[in-house]
Order: structure tokens, then C-alpha cells, then sequence
């Protein structure tokens, strides 16, 4: 049995970090990854630096695409090693960090971009923008081992990973969204939308603007599938918490009509209206003329590809929606988050959501 003393040695080095911290030393690709509710930590590293990219989403690995462009970068799993270790629980105990103060002038930005969302909407440009922020933060210092650790530690039920490559950069993150599941022929996927802080009362209370939200995130995908699929199911709206916040959520399930509509569903579900909005085409416009800032990677999708690394199934698909995530950029962590914007929504209330949900990644780099 291990004992607290030998917690400075940094809880026993495993083979997986070492073959992270050789990964950096050579500066080659590599992915780590922990999904929802598992008790396995995955590793896929690459054997050499190039930057492939998926051609007809027939390939197998680990995908990272960003939230708006065609190129979609992955690490292909025939030129990688594939490491798999359990996650000891106990190795990872590490005390809460809180502390937060607020940027005015990010807020008055922010603030300002929230009630440009609304008038569009007034105007009916469309009916719901999900607009985001920057937030950056600089670094005493930063391990790459103890930061993935906290995150398995601090969000059980999300998907936690570490994504590295020499031309892209260094992206961890924490998301609770599935983007889509797929064996074989069926698929599945989630509606999520509104938000709320975990209170210490048992009972979440929804009010309109956030069913509204929920209600035109489901329609956006029932819509997006129609054509592509057979056989479509979905339940009812129902709570669900990722760390400190709630949201609602619906799951939807339905078959492909062939697997050569997958390309095809993929690309009429991305990007989700949960990180984009409603209708899509106008509110992606949007996004781009004003946010003033390149998402790259943030609100894309990842996961695994055409296989199951873990047990090398083929035929599967693990994908999340790029949310809760950062970019270390030298000694600084560029935390990135959003909100969706609906007629109602209030500008100050907005931010205060960013800056909770900016909290899931400052929790795991303090």
C-alpha cells in the first residue's frame, strides 16, 4: 500500500509519463486521454513530428479538428505506439484552489459582444449565437503530469485529455459534451445547453430562456440528421452536473442509413449549435466578425476515430465537443470559454457564467 511520505516523489513515475516526458524531449505528436467514468489512462504517440491530416474520415487514430476550417489534423494510430495504464485514484489527491478576482475591461468587452449578439437576434439574424472569450493567465509553473492528474481527480464524468504536437501546440481540457458515438452503423449524441452553478440545494430549477436554449439545440440536431439516418430516438430533457455546473441535456440515438453518411453527419452536426448557434451558416458569420479573437481549436471536436484504443475495436468513434479547455503557451494558459446567447439573456449574467465555467481549468493549473 503506498503512504502519503512518498508523495513528493511525484507519485511514482509510470511508464506512461516517462513516454511522455521522452515525447517532448524529441518533440513528437502524442495524445493522452481519459474518458468519462473510466478508470483508464490512454496514451498514442506518435513515432514521428509530420501533421497528417484526415482525408475521407476513413482513418483511424485520434482526431483534433478546429471549430472552423476544413483542414481536421490527427494523430494516425499506424504510425503510434498505444500505451494504456489504470488510473490509481489514491495518487491523486490534491488540495482545491480557489481564488478569482475580475478583469474589467474583459468584461466590459465581453459585456459588449453579448448585447451585439442580442440586437442581431432582435433583428432576427438568428436565433441563438454562442459567443466566447479568452481568458489568459500566466504560469508559475507547469507540469503537464500533476495538471492531467488534477484533472482525472477534479471531473470523473468528463473527457480529460492532453493533446501535443510541435505544429499545432499543447491543449488540455475537460469537457462533459459527447460530440457523437458511433459503432458500426448506430449513433449517438447529446443535446446540452444551459447552465447553472452547482448550488447546495438538491433541486435544479430551469426557467424559459434556458428550455428555450435546449429545445433549439435538440431541433438543430434532429434537423442535422434528417436524410442521414433511420430509426431515431430521443429522451426527455433531464439535469445533469459537470464539476461545479448544471446543464440539461437530451440524448438522441438513431442508425446511419449507410456508413458512408458518417462523413456526412459529422459535418452537418460540426460545429454543434451548443458552440455555435442557430441557424448555423448566419450565426457562425457572426462569430467570426466579432469575437475578435481565433477559437483554433476550442468548440472543435476530438476523440478517437475508427477504433477503440484501449481494446483496438474497430468500426468506433469516441468524439467530444472541444469545451473547458486551455492552450499553454510558454508561461502563460490561454483559458477559453462561452455562453449561449438567446433574446433573454442578460450581459453581466453571460460573464459570470464564462467565469464559472473558466474555473474547471483554473481549479487544475493553481
Amino acid at each position: 500500500m503506498q503512504t502519503h511520505q512518498h508523495d513528493f516523489i511525484t507519485p511514482l513515475m509510470t511508464d506512461l509519463f516517462l513516454k511522455v516526458k521522452i515525447q517532448q524531449e524529441q518533440q513528437l505528436p502524442f495524445v493522452l486521454f481519459c474518458k468519462p467514468n473510466s478508470d483508464k489512462m490512454v496514451g498514442l504517440f506518435q513515432k514521428n513530428d509530420h501533421l497528417y491530416f484526415l482525408e475521407n474520415f476513413q482513418e483511424t487514430g485520434f482526431v483534433f479538428a478546429p471549430f472552423d476550417g476544413v483542414a481536421i489534423p490527427y494523430i494516425p494510430q499506424k504510425y503510434s505506439d498505444v500505451m494504456v495504464e489504470k488510473v490509481a485514484a489514491a495518487d491523486f489527491y490534491f488540495e482545491k484552489v480557489a481564488s478569482e478576482s475580475t478583469d474589467e475591461k474583459a468584461k466590459a468587452a465581453f459585456e459588449n459582444l453579448v448585447q451585439k449578439g442580442i440586437e442581431a437576434i432582435e433583428s432576427k439574424e438568428f436565433q441563438k449565437v454562442v459567443l466566447s472569450r479568452k481568458e489568459i493567465i500566466s504560469l508559475d509553473a507547469f507540469s503537464l503530469e500533476t495538471v492531467f492528474k488534477k484533472l482525472i481527480q477534479s471531473y470523473p464524468t468528463a473527457f480529460k485529455y492532453c493533446f501535443v504536437h510541435p505544429k499545432i501546440g499543447l491543449w488540455m481540457g475537460a469537457t462533459p459534451e459527447q460530440f457523437l458515438k458511433i459503432n458500426d452503423k448506430n449513433i449517438q449524441t447529446v443535446a446540452l445547453a444551459g447552465t447553472q452553478t452547482a448550488a447546495s440545494s438538491a433541486q435544479v430549477i430551469w426557467h424559459e430562456k434556458e428550455k428555450t436554449e435546449q429545445q433549439l439545440v435538440t431541433d438543430f440536431i434532429l434537423e442535422g440528421l434528417k436524410g442521414l439516418v433511420s430509426e431515431l430516438t430521443f429522451s426527455s430533457p433531464y439535469s445533469v452536473q459537470a464539476g461545479n455546473i448544471w446543464h440539461i441535456k437530451t440524448d438522441i440515438l438513431a442508425k446511419a442509413k449507410s456508413k458512408k453518411a458518417i462523413p456526412e453527419i459529422i459535418t452537418a452536426l460540426h460545429p454543434t449549435s451548443a458552440v455555435c448557434g442557430l441557424p448555423k451558416a448566419s450565426a457562425k458569420e457572426f462569430i467570426l466578425e466579432n469575437e475578435n479573437y481565433n477559437r483554433e481549436y476550442y468548440s472543435g471536436f476530438l476523440g478517437e476515430l475508427n477504433i477503440d484504443l484501449a481494446t483496438f475495436r474497430t468500426q468506433q468513434s469516441d468524439l467530444f465537443v472541444n469545451l473547458r479547455c486551455m492552450k499553454i503557451v510558454g508561461e502563460t494558459a490561454e483559458l477559453f470559454v462561452g455562453c449561449g446567447i438567446t433574446k433573454d439573456s442578460i450581459p453581466a449574467d453571460e460573464f459570470t457564467e464564462t467565469v464559472n465555467k473558466s474555473m474547471t481549468m483554473k481549479k487544475c493549473i493553481g
